[in-house]
């Protein structure tokens, strides 16, 4: 049993980056499978592809040396310690080549659709 599902899933990303694998395969939840289909969007992992037959799903990865690879990730909220973000607070990370992603009412955003919103939340976790 996984205590923090979204600490997993950085973990598997950046172990499966770090060894050069293709892709990554999880168990389903919707947590994960919009997290991951946020991070195809905006071109840290490749595709994302669902398998109904066992309940998982499957995060294909660039390669190392691609532009976008995952060079790492941080989890800045933890299930022992939240850390909210006002609106008016966020800020680009690591100079617009990183990102943040923060779970807002409107749902799950990067830091820059955020700031365009003007909303705030929980920031999840840091990617670069």
């Amino acid at each position: 049993m996984v205590n923090d599902p979204i600490a997993d899933l950085l973990t598997r990303l950046r172990n499966a980056q770090a060894v050069n694998k293709e892709s990554v395969v999880l168990g389903y939840s919707k947590l994960k499978e919009a997290i991951a289909n946020l991070l195809a969007k905006e071109g840290f992992v490749k595709e994302v592809s669902k398998k109904k037959k066992n309940n998982t799903f499957e995060i294909l990865l660039f390669s190392k040396n691609a532009e976008k690879s995952i060079l790492g990730a941080v989890r800045a909220s933890k299930p022992s310690r939240r850390f909210y973000v006002k609106a008016d607070s966020i800020r680009p990370f690591k100079n617009g080549y990183g990102m943040a992603i923060i779970s807002t009412s409107k749902g799950l955003m990067t830091d820059k659709q955020a700031m365009k919103e003007k909303v705030g939340g929980e920031v999840l976790f840091k990617i670069w």
